[in-house]
């Protein structure tokens, strides 16, 4: 299947809680690009994150993190650009060793 349009979107935008949670999925016929992944660290302590991009029918895995016990210090964040191509059914899960992240998440539909 080819795709010829990419509508640029805001994919996500989450707090991160202590355990695994879905705040995607590429819905039929759609594919998904993700340029920018941003997370915000709200609180007075470092804190890790983690992210994966889950293959249709998987689970988060260590081969298929983009992110994995990432640290980010008290009252910071962490940005992270470039491209990453998701496809139909899958996911992105996250999780953070507190409840104090909110990741953002920005790309493109092709459909």
């Amino acid at each position: 299947m080819a795709y010829q349009d990419i509508t640029g979107i805001q994919i996500a935008q989450a707090e991160v809680t202590t355990g695994y949670t879905t705040i995607y999925t590429v819905a039929a016929s759609q594919r998904l690009y993700i340029k920018c992944v941003d997370v915000c660290n709200t609180s007075g302590a470092a804190t890790t994150f983690t992210m994966h991009l889950v293959a249709n029918g998987s689970s988060a895995l260590v081969a298929n993190a983009l992110f994995y016990g990432s640290s980010i210090a008290a009252n910071d964040n962490l940005q992270w650009t470039g491209t990453q191509l998701i496809d139909v059914g899958a996911t992105i899960q996250v999780k953070a060793s507190a409840a104090n992240l909110t990741v953002t998440i920005s790309g493109g539909i092709a459909v």
